[in-house]
Protein backbone atom coordinates (compact mmCIF):
# COMPACT_ATOMS: atom_id res chain seq x y z
CA UNK A 1 0.00 0.00 0.00
CA UNK A 2 2.92 2.73 0.53
CA UNK A 3 3.89 4.79 -1.95
CA UNK A 4 7.76 4.47 -3.23
CA UNK A 5 9.80 6.55 -0.87
CA UNK A 6 6.92 6.79 2.03
CA UNK A 7 8.73 8.16 4.86
CA UNK A 8 10.10 5.57 7.38
CA UNK A 9 9.35 7.78 10.49
CA UNK A 10 5.71 7.85 9.56
CA UNK A 11 5.32 4.08 8.94
CA UNK A 12 7.14 3.65 11.90
CA UNK A 13 4.35 5.96 14.32
CA UNK A 14 1.73 3.60 12.84
CA UNK A 15 2.99 0.16 12.78
CA UNK A 16 5.25 -0.47 15.17
CA UNK A 17 3.34 -0.94 18.49
CA UNK A 18 4.42 -2.84 22.07
CA UNK A 19 1.12 -4.85 21.29
CA UNK A 20 2.94 -6.63 18.91
CA UNK A 21 6.95 -7.29 19.90
CA UNK A 22 7.90 -9.58 17.16
CA UNK A 23 5.99 -8.07 14.29
CA UNK A 24 8.46 -4.48 15.62
CA UNK A 25 11.62 -6.00 14.83
CA UNK A 26 10.60 -5.77 10.67
CA UNK A 27 11.43 -3.16 8.48
CA UNK A 28 7.64 -1.06 8.76
CA UNK A 29 8.49 0.47 5.09
CA UNK A 30 8.36 -3.27 4.20
CA UNK A 31 5.41 -4.16 6.69
CA UNK A 32 3.20 -1.15 4.73
CA UNK A 33 4.51 -1.77 0.98
CA UNK A 34 3.84 -5.28 0.79
CA UNK A 35 0.30 -5.19 2.88
CA UNK A 36 -2.91 -5.37 1.43
CA UNK A 37 -5.17 -4.84 4.56
CA UNK A 38 -4.86 -3.97 8.25
CA UNK A 39 -1.16 -4.83 8.97
CA UNK A 40 -0.96 -8.71 8.36
CA UNK A 41 2.01 -9.14 10.52
CA UNK A 42 0.41 -7.89 13.44
CA UNK A 43 -3.14 -10.10 12.58
CA UNK A 44 -0.68 -13.24 12.63
CA UNK A 45 1.16 -12.15 15.94
CA UNK A 46 -1.90 -12.40 17.30
CA UNK A 47 -3.12 -15.55 15.79
CA UNK A 48 -0.11 -17.33 16.65
CA UNK A 49 -0.44 -16.49 19.86
CA UNK A 50 -3.62 -18.91 20.43
CA UNK A 51 -2.41 -21.76 18.25
CA UNK A 52 1.16 -23.44 19.42
CA UNK A 53 3.26 -23.02 16.58
CA UNK A 54 6.80 -25.31 16.53
CA UNK A 55 9.47 -25.56 14.68
CA UNK A 56 9.09 -28.21 11.61
CA UNK A 57 5.41 -28.13 11.63
CA UNK A 58 3.57 -27.93 7.75
CA UNK A 59 1.47 -24.70 7.95
CA UNK A 60 -0.75 -23.81 5.34
CA UNK A 61 -1.08 -20.10 4.78
CA UNK A 62 -4.65 -19.67 2.78
CA UNK A 63 -5.04 -16.33 1.34
CA UNK A 64 -1.54 -15.12 1.84
CA UNK A 65 -1.89 -12.37 -0.29
CA UNK A 66 2.18 -11.00 -0.66
CA UNK A 67 3.14 -13.34 1.82
CA UNK A 68 4.30 -11.37 4.59
CA UNK A 69 2.93 -13.34 6.77
CA UNK A 70 4.45 -16.38 5.58
CA UNK A 71 7.48 -15.00 5.58
CA UNK A 72 6.49 -13.87 9.43
CA UNK A 73 5.49 -17.24 10.51
CA UNK A 74 8.45 -19.41 8.74
CA UNK A 75 11.21 -16.86 10.74
CA UNK A 76 9.45 -16.44 13.49
CA UNK A 77 8.52 -20.03 14.70
CA UNK A 78 10.36 -22.27 12.56
CA UNK A 79 7.44 -23.63 10.78
CA UNK A 80 7.25 -24.85 6.68
CA UNK A 81 4.46 -23.22 5.09
CA UNK A 82 2.47 -23.03 1.97
CA UNK A 83 1.79 -19.45 0.81
CA UNK A 84 -1.50 -20.08 -1.17
CA UNK A 85 -2.98 -17.15 -2.99
CA UNK A 86 -5.61 -16.52 -5.88
CA UNK A 87 -4.47 -12.71 -6.88
CA UNK A 88 -0.71 -12.35 -6.22
CA UNK A 89 0.89 -15.00 -8.19
CA UNK A 90 3.87 -17.12 -7.22
CA UNK A 91 6.55 -15.75 -9.13
CA UNK A 92 5.94 -12.37 -7.60
CA UNK A 93 6.07 -13.31 -3.93
CA UNK A 94 9.01 -15.77 -4.43
CA UNK A 95 11.80 -12.97 -4.74
CA UNK A 96 10.51 -11.64 -1.51
CA UNK A 97 10.48 -14.77 0.69
CA UNK A 98 14.44 -15.39 -0.56
CA UNK A 99 14.62 -11.78 -0.10
CA UNK A 100 13.22 -12.34 3.67
CA UNK A 101 15.70 -15.36 4.21
CA UNK A 102 12.36 -17.60 3.89
CA UNK A 103 13.46 -19.67 1.13
CA UNK A 104 13.94 -22.91 2.71
CA UNK A 105 10.67 -22.84 4.51
CA UNK A 106 8.22 -20.95 2.28
CA UNK A 107 6.73 -22.58 -1.02
CA UNK A 108 4.56 -19.92 -2.81
CA UNK A 109 1.74 -21.64 -4.59
CA UNK A 110 -1.08 -19.97 -7.09
CA UNK A 111 -4.50 -22.03 -5.51
CA UNK A 112 -8.07 -21.25 -5.34
CA UNK A 113 -9.77 -21.93 -1.84
CA UNK A 114 -11.75 -24.32 -3.57
CA UNK A 115 -9.83 -26.19 -5.50
CA UNK A 116 -6.71 -26.77 -3.10
CA UNK A 117 -3.88 -29.22 -4.11
CA UNK A 118 -3.06 -31.37 -1.44
CA UNK A 119 -3.09 -34.48 0.35
CA UNK A 120 -5.46 -35.71 2.97
CA UNK A 121 -4.14 -34.36 6.51
CA UNK A 122 -1.13 -32.70 5.11
CA UNK A 123 -0.68 -29.37 7.43
CA UNK A 124 -0.33 -29.70 11.03
CA UNK A 125 -2.08 -25.78 10.73
CA UNK A 126 -4.07 -23.80 8.75
CA UNK A 127 -4.12 -20.16 9.08
CA UNK A 128 -6.12 -17.68 7.08
CA UNK A 129 -5.15 -13.93 7.59
CA UNK A 130 -7.36 -11.22 6.58
CA UNK A 131 -8.81 -13.61 3.79
CA UNK A 132 -11.20 -16.42 5.11
CA UNK A 133 -13.84 -14.36 5.27
CA UNK A 134 -14.15 -14.38 1.39
CA UNK A 135 -14.58 -17.82 0.77
CA UNK A 136 -15.15 -19.78 4.36
CA UNK A 137 -19.00 -18.05 4.85
CA UNK A 138 -20.56 -21.42 3.28
CA UNK A 139 -22.31 -23.84 5.28
CA UNK A 140 -20.15 -26.63 3.42
CA UNK A 141 -16.52 -24.89 3.18
CA UNK A 142 -15.19 -26.05 6.48
CA UNK A 143 -15.71 -29.59 6.11
CA UNK A 144 -13.98 -29.26 2.89
CA UNK A 145 -10.61 -27.27 4.32
CA UNK A 146 -10.61 -29.75 7.39
CA UNK A 147 -10.00 -32.70 5.20
CA UNK A 148 -6.36 -31.43 4.33
CA UNK A 149 -5.41 -30.79 8.51
CA UNK A 150 -3.86 -33.65 10.41
CA UNK A 151 -6.25 -34.44 13.20
CA UNK A 152 -5.79 -32.26 15.93
CA UNK A 153 -4.50 -29.94 14.11
CA UNK A 154 -5.46 -26.12 14.60
CA UNK A 155 -7.48 -24.03 12.40
CA UNK A 156 -6.78 -20.24 13.11
CA UNK A 157 -8.83 -17.33 11.34
CA UNK A 158 -8.74 -13.66 12.00
CA UNK A 159 -10.54 -11.01 9.57
CA UNK A 160 -12.25 -7.94 8.83
CA UNK A 161 -15.39 -7.96 10.94
CA UNK A 162 -18.18 -7.19 13.69
CA UNK A 163 -18.35 -7.11 17.30
CA UNK A 164 -21.96 -8.31 17.22
CA UNK A 165 -23.80 -9.34 14.44
CA UNK A 166 -26.20 -6.29 12.73
CA UNK A 167 -29.68 -6.45 13.59
CA UNK A 168 -31.47 -4.77 10.47
CA UNK A 169 -29.64 -1.55 9.25
CA UNK A 170 -26.50 -0.65 8.77
CA UNK A 171 -25.34 2.18 11.31
CA UNK A 172 -25.89 5.80 9.75
CA UNK A 173 -21.89 6.92 9.76
CA UNK A 174 -21.05 3.40 7.42
CA UNK A 175 -24.15 3.07 5.70
CA UNK A 176 -23.64 5.13 2.57
CA UNK A 177 -20.01 3.55 2.27
CA UNK A 178 -21.23 0.31 2.85
CA UNK A 179 -20.23 -2.71 -0.15
CA UNK A 180 -21.96 -5.77 -0.47
CA UNK A 181 -18.86 -7.55 -0.04
CA UNK A 182 -19.01 -6.47 3.87
CA UNK A 183 -22.00 -8.68 3.92
CA UNK A 184 -19.57 -11.21 4.87
CA UNK A 185 -18.62 -9.94 8.18
CA UNK A 186 -19.76 -12.09 10.78
CA UNK A 187 -18.68 -11.42 14.47
CA UNK A 188 -17.09 -13.99 16.37
CA UNK A 189 -20.02 -15.68 18.63
CA UNK A 190 -21.47 -16.24 14.69
CA UNK A 191 -17.66 -17.28 14.02
CA UNK A 192 -17.77 -19.80 16.76
CA UNK A 193 -21.60 -21.51 15.52
CA UNK A 194 -20.10 -21.60 12.30
CA UNK A 195 -17.56 -23.73 13.09
CA UNK A 196 -18.85 -25.68 15.68
CA UNK A 197 -21.87 -26.65 13.60
CA UNK A 198 -19.58 -28.57 10.93
CA UNK A 199 -19.22 -31.48 13.61
CA UNK A 200 -15.33 -31.48 12.74
CA UNK A 201 -13.53 -29.09 14.97
CA UNK A 202 -14.02 -28.25 18.58
CA UNK A 203 -14.03 -24.05 18.82
CA UNK A 204 -10.65 -23.46 21.10
CA UNK A 205 -10.79 -19.43 21.15
CA UNK A 206 -13.05 -16.45 19.70
CA UNK A 207 -12.81 -13.39 20.24
CA UNK A 208 -12.18 -9.69 18.98
CA UNK A 209 -8.78 -9.01 18.57
CA UNK A 210 -8.08 -6.79 21.51
CA UNK A 211 -8.20 -2.72 20.32
CA UNK A 212 -8.83 -4.25 16.89
CA UNK A 213 -10.36 -1.32 15.26
CA UNK A 214 -7.99 1.23 16.20
CA UNK A 215 -5.18 -1.22 15.12
CA UNK A 216 -7.76 -0.89 11.57
CA UNK A 217 -7.78 2.72 12.05
CA UNK A 218 -4.03 2.93 12.42
CA UNK A 219 -4.31 1.34 9.27
CA UNK A 220 -6.17 3.50 7.69
CA UNK A 221 -4.49 6.69 8.70
CA UNK A 222 -0.90 5.46 7.28
CA UNK A 223 -2.67 4.79 3.97
CA UNK A 224 -4.14 8.73 4.38
CA UNK A 225 -0.68 9.69 4.93
CA UNK A 226 1.84 7.85 2.41
CA UNK A 227 -0.30 5.44 0.50
CA UNK A 228 -0.05 5.57 -3.23
CA UNK A 229 -2.18 9.28 -4.15
CA UNK A 230 -4.86 6.87 -5.48
CA UNK A 231 -5.78 4.97 -1.89
CA UNK A 232 -5.75 8.20 0.34
CA UNK A 233 -8.75 9.53 -0.11
CA UNK A 234 -10.69 6.58 0.46
CA UNK A 235 -8.02 5.54 3.37
CA UNK A 236 -9.08 9.14 5.38
CA UNK A 237 -12.37 7.87 4.99
CA UNK A 238 -12.45 5.31 6.82
CA UNK A 239 -10.17 6.15 9.82
CA UNK A 240 -12.42 8.64 10.00
CA UNK A 241 -15.47 5.85 10.23
CA UNK A 242 -14.18 3.75 12.34
CA UNK A 243 -12.75 6.16 14.34
CA UNK A 244 -16.51 7.55 15.15
CA UNK A 245 -17.46 3.67 15.40
CA UNK A 246 -15.30 3.83 17.87
CA UNK A 247 -15.87 -0.45 18.15
CA UNK A 248 -19.50 -0.40 17.85
CA UNK A 249 -19.63 -2.22 14.87
CA UNK A 250 -16.05 -2.86 14.02
CA UNK A 251 -13.71 -4.82 14.91
CA UNK A 252 -11.36 -7.73 14.05
CA UNK A 253 -12.63 -11.18 14.98
CA UNK A 254 -9.74 -14.17 15.50
CA UNK A 255 -11.00 -17.68 15.95
CA UNK A 256 -9.08 -21.08 16.63
CA UNK A 257 -10.57 -24.61 15.91
CA UNK A 258 -8.76 -27.90 16.56
CA UNK A 259 -9.67 -30.79 14.05
CA UNK A 260 -11.45 -33.63 16.42
CA UNK A 261 -10.01 -37.35 15.91
CA UNK A 262 -13.03 -39.71 14.16
CA UNK A 263 -13.91 -40.90 17.35
CA UNK A 264 -14.55 -37.84 18.86
CA UNK A 265 -17.18 -36.93 15.97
Amino acid sequence: MLAEGADPAVAAAKLVHPQFPRSARYDPVWQGRYAMGPNPLWLTESLAELMDLSPGMRVLDLGCGRATSSIFLAREFGVDVVAADLWVRPEENWPRIVAAGAGANVLPLHAEAHDLPFAAEYFDAIVSVDAYQYFGTADLYLGYLQRFLAPGGRLGIVNLGLAEELDGEVPAHLADAWDPDFHAFHSPRWWRDHFAKSGAVEVEHADLLPDGWRHWQRWHELGALAAEPRWREFCADWARRIAADAGRTLGLPRVVARKKPPRER
